[in-house]
Order: structure tokens, then sequence, then C-alpha cells
């Protein structure tokens, strides 16, 4: 089922040229969202409330599976998409294939980019890019509770404590 919340790119920066045009500001939240928690719940939902529209920015499975290792993602990007499209305060979704976020950023020039409390506006890895545009960096979500690397493992003792009782 094709979901209007997913765009491609291209597709993309025209929906957030016309929203720019009628006054609306466009936040980008972006991460690999594998195994959704309630950080990743709290960074969106504060993401949303620094603009008027958010743009989630989701790396692919052959970003996340660089980025994290082998086995990962756990669940496949199409599935992450259909869960985080499902989110109220997510308006538009797309799925990249590059380790960083840098491209969608010079293609959309978000007003505002969220990052989660794991960093600060220093460690940004795309703080320079979004600087020169003329966007700002907002860090949301409140202080870092969980990831998905650190839940992982907890849920493999668990089924291993589980499967062996």
């Amino acid at each position: 089922m094709k979901n209007p919340k997913r765009r491609t790119l291209a597709g993309l920066k025209a929906v957030v040229r016309k929203l720019r045009a009628e006054g609306r500001r466009i936040v980008l939240a972006n991460g690999g969202f594998d195994l959704v928690h309630a950080g990743h719940v709290r960074y969106l939902r504060e993401a949303k409330a620094r603009g008027d529209v958010l743009v989630v920015a989701m790396n692919s499975d052959a970003s996340v599976r660089a980025l994290k290792g082998p086995g990962r993602p756990v669940l496949p990007q199409d599935e992450r998409a259909e869960i985080l499209a499902a989110f109220a305060v997510v308006d538009y979704l797309t799925v990249f294939d590059d380790l960083n976020v840098e491209k969608v950023l010079l293609a959309l020039k978000p007003d505002v980019h969220a990052k989660g409390s794991d960093y600060s506006p220093a460690t940004v890895p795309e703080r320079e890019t979004v600087r020169g545009y003329g966007g700002r960096i907002a860090i949301t979500g409140g202080p870092k509770i969980r990831s998905t690397s650190e839940v992982i493992p907890r849920i493999l003792a668990r089924m291993s404590r589980w499967t062996n009782s």
C-alpha cells in the first residue's frame, strides 16, 4: 500500500517549496529508527513542535547496515517507514542511502534540523551544512533514555533466559 506521507527526495523537494511559499516552517529530523522506542517518540514530538511541518529522513537498510554493522537493521526499511508514517507528528518521510543526511538537507533546506539528545549543537555532523544555507539546529527529545543498540542485547538476553527455562 502506497503511503501519501512517503516521498522521494525529488517529490519532497517540490512539496517543501510549496509549503515554504505558504509561509510554513519546515523541520527535518533524521535517523535509522530501527526498533522504535519512547526516545524516538519524544525526539519526533519535540522536533515537530519546532515548526509547522515535520519531515523525517530515514536511513535505508544499506546505510543502517553500514553505520551499525551486520544484523542491522532489525526491521526492513519499508516496515520502519510504515511505522514512522503512522505517527501523527510525521508529515512527510523520505528514505536516504547516504551515511549522513547532508544531501537531504541541501535539497530541502529545512528551517530547523532537529537532532536527538545524543548530540550537542557542537557535535551535529551536518552543522556546517545547516549554517551554510541559513538553517538552525535544535537538539530535541530530552535526556537520552535509550538506544536501539542497547535494547537489542537486552532483548537477546531475555529471550535466551526464556528459551532456556
